[in-house]
């Protein structure tokens, strides 16, 4: 029987658009009965309810993971979410960033230290990325790294941020996801993109040029994935790019089975967005999906994304809510203001310089990280972003970056520390525990919804 091709409206037509994430929409999705409440994610941050601290009220700054409670599910979006808020929660985005010089092997035992680490202190979730051809950013398959990682931590969410659907085979990738997520025992979320590094698309044969192509293939993979999750008995899907009828099943041999995620319908799926007029970011209000926003964006671009995903939602019929909504951004924490400084120059500053200023300069996304849309670009130095952008300093000063930042823009739920590899590996093992420690106690107030 033909199948319908699941397009996904709102796939951007520009380069500049970047990357395109699914997620489905929280960890709600997860089947409670088939998740020992073991596994559920304990909490960074301090929960809060709506009537327990009034405005302008100073939440104490005693540490939030000396006794760790466990998180109620009541992060389904929608009219008949509970009304409970929850603080602030912590994860990591792991590009992930690594200088040539550092080899392949030590840079996956510094993202697994990193992610364990992570686990202990209590951080939500960690996204990895997934690139074939770029040296800086060295992890053809996220799922690989999320396999290890899966076994050495208890509690943190990990997720492929992202999974590049034009280059996979979508039978192979939908057993890969769901033995993933039986692997982490359901803490599996699944980020997926449809526009991969130029010369990822072409190392398959693809030309990057075509963008319409690339993103029809994409559309379609991801049909192909979801369909085959959703389906029982014989399988068939006729489209565009792939043909597939899949054997019947034998109910005496039990072949022709397929695999199906342990997280159903399936793992958490949802859109993030890179650029300043994303029209992917509209996917995530209108589909109900968790929007995710770029680390390069200035405050007030961030500001129009939620306003797109309001809109979308309430178009929809659907509510959105802030506290879904991620924000990824670079942050650097030591014990003074100088040493924060002192390390973020020779770290983030050698990432921003050698690598993503470059990749950058000529596209919409440079344009993104002004504050004055008028400003050249030649102005967008390393103290421009300490000061505008990146969230750099003692406990205190990172607190009050945050508060701002939430308060520019309104609110948001999640805060996604952007991985760095010093060549110290202390610095940022250092930087995590002063997130958790004395950082995240000083915003628990924050919950992204309003009261």
């Amino acid at each position: 029987m033909a199948r319908r091709i699941r397009r996904l409206k709102g796939f951007s037509r520009s380069s500049e658009q970047g990357l395109l994430f699914h997620f489905a929409s929280s960890p709600a999705a997860v089947n409670a009965a088939a998740m020992p409440s073991l596994l559920m994610p304990i909490s960074l941050r301090v929960r809060v309810y709506h009537r327990s601290l009034g405005p302008g009220t100073s939440p104490p700054l005693t540490p939030t993971l000396a006794q760790p409670t466990l998180a109620p599910i009541t992060e389904t979006p929608g009219p008949t979410a509970s009304r409970w808020s929850i603080a602030m929660q912590f994860g990591l985005f792991m590009m992930p960033l690594h200088p040539p010089h550092r080899s392949y092997a030590d840079s996956y035992d510094r993202d697994l230290d990193l992610l364990q680490a992570a686990d202990r202190l209590g951080f939500h979730e960690a996204w990895i990325g997934e690139h074939l051809t770029e040296r800086w950013e060295n992890a053809p398959f996220p799922d690989l790294l999320i396999a290890k990682a899966s076994a050495l931590t208890e509690n943190i969410r990990l997720a492929t941020g992202v999974t590049l659907l034009p280059i996979h085979n979508p039978i192979e990738l939908a057993h890969r996801i769901a033995m993933l997520d039986h692997l982490t025992r359901g803490r599996l979320y699944w980020g997926i993109g449809h526009r991969a590094i130029p010369t990822d698309l072409q190392l398959f044969g693809m030309d990057p040029g075509q963008g319409d192509d690339v993103r029809r293939r994409a559309a379609e993979v991801l049909d192909v994935v979801l369909s085959l999750w959703a389906s029982d008995g014989k399988f068939e899907y006729h489209g565009e790019f792939f043909d597939i009828e899949a054997p019947e099943l034998d109910p005496v041999l039990e072949r022709g089975l397929h695999m199906k995620p342990l997280q159903q319908p399936h793992p958490p799926i949802g859109v993030a967005a890179t650029s300043i007029g994303s029209s992917s970011i509209r996917v995530a209000g209108r589909e109900g999906y968790i929007p995710m926003s770029s680390s390069n964006l200035a405050p007030h671009y961030l500001g129009d994304h939620w306003t797109t995903v309001e809109d979308a939602a309430a178009e929809a019929g659907r509510e959105a809510r802030r506290s879904d909504w991620r924000i990824g951004r670079d942050v650097f924490v030591a014990e003074t203001p100088e040493e924060a400084r002192e390390r973020a120059y020779a770290v983030l500053g050698r990432n921003y310089l050698q690598h993503q200023l470059p990749n950058r300069l000529g596209s919409g996304l440079i344009q993104a990280t002004k504050i004055d849309p008028n400003m050249a670009d030649d102005e967008l130095t390393v103290d421009y972003m300490m000061e505008n952008i990146w969230i750099v300093g003692d406990p205190d000063e990172c607190a009050q970056r945050i508060r701002q930042l939430y308060d520019e823009v309104g609110g948001f739920g999640h805060l996604l520390c952007i991985t760095q590899d010093p060549d110290d590996h202390q610095w940022e093992l250092d930087c995590l525990r002063l997130i958790a420690e004395e950082v995240a106690p000083r915003v628990s107030d924050l919950t992204g919804d309003p009261a």
